[in-house]
């Protein structure tokens, strides 16, 4: 299985295009060598300029990208795939996924697709997005490729424990979205209390606690030199410290459209 750099680069809402090259360029100057986008974030043409503006060779960035649940009956994700790696400026992406199991998505239909795409090097990996681990399971009995990674919502107030466990056990990545929590952090009173002890900010403290975590890669949104340095260089908590954010009993899930699987 790939190792998959942590941190990514999420790009999701950074549409302006401008803006979004160069946010991926200064990432992968300060060391950023994972970068995550999406047909859905109608930014790859933007990520793949800033990729190419940078001085990192591309074999050296791991690139991921995702069909849109709309795309994924099966001449559909061959076509669309195709346009992305042509928007993107690659010959590969080193984590195709499957953006949202909704939609036009058909297991049994969808995944041996996924499947062609890899065998022939369009995709290096396969991997999902948003899947329970019952879908997950479904998917395992089809795919004949490995799943590398599955990419879910996951912060302080949503650890996905169950998930999480399952996933380590059958070595597939998790790779966190929202990480951040969307700028909620500095309401969880833990956060906000580590990170006035330790002069850094709530967001940090959550970001810091998820790549403590075995088998998890966050994806923390950022853009500009000072917060892509800050979501790069996280502090490490201690035992303690680590110890005190898992013992948090609230949950809230942030993204939660009405057809998710979980629904």
């Amino acid at each position: 299985m790939p190792t998959i750099p942590s941190p990514g680069l999420g790009t999701s809402g950074n549409d302006e295009s401008d803006q979004c090259a160069e946010t991926v360029r200064q990432a992968l100057e300060i060391g950023y060598r994972h970068v995550d986008t999406a047909q859905m974030y109608d930014n790859e043409s933007a990520v793949g300029d800033g990729i190419a503006a940078s001085e990192v060779p591309r074999e050296e960035v791991f690139l991921a990208t995702k069909v849109h649940p709309s795309n994924l009956a099966p001449e559909d994700v061959r076509e669309t795939t195709a346009e992305s790696l042509e928007r993107l400026g690659v010959s590969a992406v080193d984590l195709l996924y499957v953006h949202w199991p909704m939609r036009a998505y058909d297991a049994e239909a969808t995944l041996p697709v996924f499947d062609e795409l890899r065998e022939e090097g369009t995709a290096e990996n396969v991997a999902v997005s948003n899947f329970t681990t019952e879908l997950l399971d479904e998917a395992r009995e089809i795919l004949d490729a490995p799943i590398a990674a599955n990419q879910v919502e996951m912060h302080p107030l949503l650890p996905q424990d169950d998930l999480l466990d399952y996933c380590r056990e059958r070595d597939v990545t998790v790779v966190a979205y929202a990480p951040l929590m969307q700028g909620e952090a500095g309401d969880v009173d833990e956060l906000a209390e580590i990170a006035q002890s330790r002069d850094t900010t709530p967001e940090a403290v959550s970001l810091a606690w998820l790549r403590q975590r075995d088998g998890v890669v966050p994806i923390p949104k950022a853009t500009g030199e000072d917060h892509l340095r800050a979501n790069f260089e996280t502090p490490d908590l201690s035992a303690e410290e680590v110890e005190r954010i898992d013992a948090i009993e609230e949950r809230e899930r942030l993204v939660d459209p009405d057809d998710a699987p979980w629904n």
